[in-house]
């Protein structure tokens, strides 16, 4: 038997009672790993090698645990500070637990989230208190992390790693270990003596013109062997669709919006006709940013705005009779819908006076204090648009919206009616997903109110909306999680895999 070089070595480093890694084939045949590698399953695939795969969790610190075996973990050097300033008899003030703990920044919240949680005091009021029964000493994850230091992994509980990775304190890794022995033809082979044969991997331009070609044995290849996985850089699914949502919209006539992420609530709320004292302004569903006031507010459209809360627009009309004030309307929030920059143009302060018929849109981040679920983010994209024109209707909206959907594929389009402050009549949409046939919310739409129109000095009609960018991705490919494909715990494999449908 007549074997290439690689293949030959490999085979003779191999044995048929004691298992070596290819790591060790490697290193007995003096050859890179990744040859060794490829020699083996050539072998394997000739039935001479046997492979077994294991696989083999490695922990490790990280700098921050490496910090934490020297100067002890937060919270303990917080008990032990407190318990020494005398907290288990009499509540210390916090400032001074701190400053004999030294510790600052990031590590005072480090300390405080897990102070109570290990069962070491509690804090209140701004005042420590510490358990006197609580013994540091027998903390399990400091004792984790210095075995960790010492080398000695074994035997460490997996939920307290579980915890330290948690942390951030140790890097958890799984690898996969190949392990090589012969087979019984493996050791007749090597028995009725193997020969290296002579191969070339490629043929060059000198051995055609020499002839050369005719003399030498080429290197076999396996076609249907896996390739390496190479993992290039690609454009987010999200930010795809996103595009693809701007191509549509520009096709239908549309211009698109900007504007800022962060505004007044002036501009997000007040101009849409929200009451100042409405559950939905509070931080229970926006997000306040701790900054000064905004002062660029254009007066008379102030004036206007604060009469349709107070009094109403036109002769039937009848404001909130709540609480109103241009300080409130002033503060800064994260936008809690792009309807911001719908108002900002508008009211002509974006970009001048419009006349109409006008088309706009904008494919935007917008920011919720929502509860995590399936089809809910604290921050998502949402896809604004609105049409001013005269004599506007409904059919007109629920026709926009039947051709906007069916540029994706999605015919089965369900309207139910709904409430808005800002909008009359007003409607929420609905699609039915391709995996669970259930039905989910896509959508809010309606013809805006006098009260929000008035003030910003429009006098027709003008239909909006605010459709979900991440609920659209699901009715496209059935995805039932929006955290797979957006936020921290997305799932990278299926973004990697997933066919891009355009």
């Amino acid at each position: 038997m007549r074997l290439p070089e690689p293949q030959y070595a490999v085979l003779h480093a191999a044995s048929e009672t004691e298992a070596l890694t290819i790591d060790q084939l490697a290193s007995e045949a003096d050859l890179k790993p990744e040859t060794a590698t490829g020699a083996v399953f050539e072998l394997r695939d000739e039935g001479l090698l046997a492979v077994e795969e294991a696989t083999e969790a490695t922990t490790s610190l990280t700098d921050e645990g490496r910090e934490y075996v020297e100067a002890g973990l937060p919270e303990v050097r917080l008990y032990e500070a407190a318990r020494d300033a005398g907290a288990a008899d009499d509540p210390v003030p916090m400032a001074e637990v701190l400053g004999a703990a030294g510790l600052d920044g990031g590590a005072v919240d480090i300390a405080l989230a897990n102070f109570a949680r290990k069962g070491y005091g509690s804090v209140d009021g701004g005042e420590v208190s510490a358990d006197p029964d609580a013994d540091p000493d027998a903390d399990p994850e400091a004792a984790a992390l210095a075995a960790l230091a010492s080398d000695e992994a074994e035997g460490i509980d997996e939920e307290v790693l579980d915890q330290l990775a948690s942390r951030g304190l140790v890097d958890r890794e799984e690898r996969t270990v190949r392990s090589v022995t012969l087979t019984d033809d493996g050791v007749d082979a090597v028995m009725a003596g193997v020969e290296v044969a002579e191969t070339v991997d490629r043929l060059t331009p000198e051995m055609l013109t020499s002839g050369e070609w005719r003399d030498v044995e080429f290197t076999e290849y396996n076609v249907e062997a896996d390739a390496p996985a190479v993992q290039s850089g690609k454009t987010h699914i999200l930010r795809q669709t996103a595009d693809r949502v701007k191509d549509v919209l520009v096709g239908m006539g549309f211009e698109e919006m900007e504007g800022p992420h962060a505004d007044a609530e002036f501009w997000i709320n007040d101009c849409l006709f929200m009451p100042q004292d409405h559950p939905a302004r509070t931080h229970w569903d926006q997000f306040a940013l701790d900054v000064g006031p905004i002062s660029e507010l254009p007066p008379e459209l102030v004036d206007r705005v604060e009469s349709a809360h107070r009094d109403g627009v036109g002769d039937d009309g009848d404001g909130y009779h709540s609480p109103w004030t241009e300080d409130v309307a002033r503060e800064v929030d994260l936008r809690g819908h792009t309807t911001s920059l719908s108002m900002r143009y508008l009211s002509g302060f974006a970009q001048g006076d419009l006349e109409p018929p006008q088309r706009f849109f904008s494919v935007e981040k917008v920011y919720r204090n929502d509860t995590l679920d399936p089809t809910h983010l604290l921050e998502f994209f949402q896809i604004e648009g609105w049409v001013m024109a005269e004599e506007l209707s409904v059919r007109d909206l629920m026709g926009t919206f039947e051709e906007f959907y069916r540029q994706f594929g999605i015919t089965d389009i369900e309207f139910k009616p709904h409430y808005n402050p800002y909008t009359e009549p007003s409607f929420e949409l609905f699609g039915r997903h391709p995996e669970t046939d259930e039905l989910i919310e896509i959508g809010n739409s309606g013809m805006f109110r006098d009260e929000v129109l008035r003030p910003l000095g429009v006098d027709c009609d003008v239909m909006a909306w605010g459709l979900a960018l991440e609920r659209l991705l699901m009715l496209m490919y059935g995805f039932d999680d929006i955290r797979d494909v957006h936020g921290t715990l997305c799932d990278l494999d299926l973004l990697r895999e997933t066919e891009v449908v355009y």
